[in-house]
């Protein structure tokens, strides 16, 4: 079963933040990781923000960003999936952004891993809810 990853699992397997062990623990082994292409915005915009914050150096959040583009993650083009992210997101009160990963894994036929636990929360008892996983 596919594994879609969100920026925040991608940073915590390669940063030292709470729940990295999780993260690593998680995609350990498997075969398959998959995500939607917003992936790499998102993530640049993290790594953005840890340069701002005086956390990382410019550079180190380059090679990092370099080094993360060359994992094996399989990128769904968002315009596939983002009417059904659409849909998701009105029906959970959830942005859209963080829809698109839920409908990627849906698309995928996987689950989505995530340290959001507002988005767990907002798609337990829903139909997509299965395909969403905390860490």
């Amino acid at each position: 079963m596919p594994r879609v990853i969100d920026a925040g699992v991608l940073i915590k397997l390669h940063l030292d933040e709470v729940d990295s062990d999780a993260a690593i623990r998680a995609v350990r082994g498997k075969r398959e990781l998959a995500a939607p292409d917003l992936l790499w915005a998102e993530t640049g915009n993290i790594l953005w923000k840890y340069v701002r914050r005086g956390e990382l150096q410019a550079a180190e959040a380059e090679r990092l960003l370099a080094d993360m583009m060359q994992m094996p993650i399989r990128t769904i083009p968002t315009a596939e999936i983002i009417e059904s992210a659409l849909t998701i997101a009105m029906e959970t009160g959830r942005t859209v952004y963080d829809c698109i990963y839920v409908a990627a894994a849906v698309a995928v036929g996987g689950v989505v891993l995530t340290a959001d636990r507002r988005l767990v929360n907002a798609l337990a008892g829903h139909p997509d809810g299965a395909f969403v996983r905390g860490l």
